[in-house]
């Protein structure tokens, strides 16, 4: 069954009533997506009973329009926030906000391990496994993407340097002290308590290793209710802020050593996507469906928005687990 097959059968499931399809290949770590041996798609009839943000968020990146959108916008590589001092590829700008990441870390070396929390396909280690020569685990709660991960890894000769999980970034079931160098972008706004997320990348990283990681965030003294139409899109209370993750990982344990601003950064690249999206608005339709691409933009405009009124943050941050 090949994956136009596979997206046939899904989009069939879902016309039939059901609204989430999880779709599993070749036990997982054998996965092909061009030689499946099978699929076994696992269909919910409704998922009106979503009680937590990550069950949200898998449901929302598990679904086909949200693979298909990121697939076409950002290549099946990455979906997090780019710089774009010098591009405005949103590949491009992807790929540098990985280098400059990778480039403030003092650990990252041939024999290093990494986590990546909440790395969707894969991008990001796939980047730093071949620049570096280290080994990483993704951890990731969206098996759709998940599985597009692996097909690249092994595609790229990677699947023996980088091991990808389903899970969620706030219960990783990895053993305490196992990394040199916890990674995560533009994921934590999704956690249900995002101080737990700092807590479990403290729990994982060994003395002397490194948290380095990049969030969509709300300035720290933004007006009540001015993000509304954000949160809203994403079904949020709120964000994080640069105090709030320099005040909690400090009372958590870390050093703080890097909260570097960029958010002209988030501005360009949410206007970027979403010049992209009416360019090549046709192209779009044809896999993902027009309401989701119709919220889709008025989303991103939200974004825009928010940034032009000076109501958003975001750069990188790197904190350190005393040695």
């Amino acid at each position: 069954m090949y994956p136009l097959r596979k997206n046939y059968v899904r989009r069939l499931i879902r016309e039939a009533g059901f609204e989430r399809v999880r779709t599993y290949g070749d036990f997982q770590e054998t996965y092909q997506e061009n030689e499946p041996d099978f699929f076994v798609h696992v269909a919910e009839k409704s998922v009106d009973n979503l009680n937590t943000v990550a069950d949200e968020a898998e449901a929302y990146y598990d679904s086909d329009d949200a693979d298909n959108f990121y697939s076409l916008i950002w290549g099946g590589e990455d979906i997090h926030v780019g710089c774009y001092e010098d591009t405005d590829d949103i590949g491009a700008a992807g790929v540098e906000t990985v280098d400059r990441m990778a480039g403030l870390l003092s650990n990252l070396g041939s024999d290093a391990m990494v986590v990546d929390l909440g790395a969707g396909y894969g991008g990001s280690a796939r980047r730093v496994a071949s620049a570096h020569g280290c080994k990483v685990t993704c951890v990731n709660i969206s098996e759709t993407q998940n599985a597009n991960n692996r097909a690249k890894n092994r595609q790229s000769g990677l699947d023996r340097q980088i091991h990808v999980i389903h899970g969620s970034f706030d219960d990783v079931p990895m053993p305490a002290e196992s990394a040199d160098v916890v990674w995560s972008q533009d994921a934590f706004l999704h956690a249900p308590d995002r101080r737990k997320v700092i807590e479990e990348a403290f729990r994982l990283l060994k003395p002397g290793g490194e948290l380095v990681f990049t969030d969509p965030m709300q300035t720290d003294d933004v007006p009540d209710g001015v993000l509304q139409p954000v949160y809203d899109r994403l079904n949020l209370r709120d964000l994080g802020s640069m105090r709030f993750y320099r005040e909690a990982a400090q009372d958590i344990g870390f050093e703080v050593l890097d909260q570097i601003d960029l958010v002209h950064n988030l501005r360009t690249h949410y206007d970027r996507v979403r010049q992209e999206l009416e360019s090549r608005r046709s192209e779009l339709e044809q896999r993902s469906s027009a309401e989701y691409l119709n919220k889709m933009v008025v989303g991103l405009r939200n974004w825009v928005d928010a940034a032009d009124q000076g109501h958003l943050a975001w750069g990188i941050q790197r904190f350190r687990k005393p040695a």
